[in-house]
């Protein structure tokens, strides 16, 4: 018994689809202040930062990412419960679509830090750091589901919201959507 479960645990393990290196932080993990306060001695370093998206740039043959900058988890992910620290953008030789990298979405990057670049923040001016980016990882968006509070099932997030049946009037009903429900209530 102590192997199948052992097997089923390294599956489990391998079917984690996080890259290693938004996973792994790099072996010397340069924070945002530092990086800041040094940009020139730290250029060409390997960084790995996350945040929220706020603007996609695409150019002929790159694109830049504005973010918001956040204090990453010990999984990578930016912690948006914390504060952010300021902002920086990352450039990409790849077609990142905007409809998809919408403004607010979880990204963590990882990559190196190539300098700094000059944004314009409403009015103002400034100078942000610049990572060329290697791996780019978008968050998964988790829906909180509530059809299932209070019916002893346990779960308030479904990643797949909907597909599943809901409780209704001592009844079970398949649901495809969240918003179908039928049309009458058998009694």
């Amino acid at each position: 018994m102590k192997r199948y479960l052992l097997t089923l645990c390294l599956l489990l393990n391998a079917c984690s689809n996080l890259p290693t290196s938004i996973k792994n932080p790099p072996a010397y993990d340069i924070s945002y202040t530092q990086a800041i306060q040094n940009m020139a001695g730290f250029k060409n370093a390997p960084v790995r930062w996350g945040g929220l998206i706020v603007d996609v740039e695409n150019e002929q043959n790159f694109t830049l990412v504005q973010m918001l900058y956040y204090p990453l988890d010990s999984d990578g992910e930016p912690d948006t419960d914390e504060s952010n620290q300021g902002r920086f953008v990352f450039k990409t030789p790849e077609f990142l679509d905007p409809a998809v990298y919408t403004r607010n979405t979880e990204i963590t990057v990882a990559g190196t830090l190539s300098g700094d670049i000059e944004r314009t923040i409403g009015k103002k001016v400034m100078r942000v750091p610049l990572i060329s980016a290697t791996t780019i990882y978008r968050w998964p968006i988790y829906v909180y589901d509530d059809r299932y509070d209070g019916f002893g099932y346990g779960y308030g997030y479904n990643p797949y919201y909907g597909g599943y049946p809901y409780y209704w009037g001592n009844y079970y009903w398949p649901s495809a959507s969240p918003f179908s429900r039928p049309a009458f209530r058998p009694r």
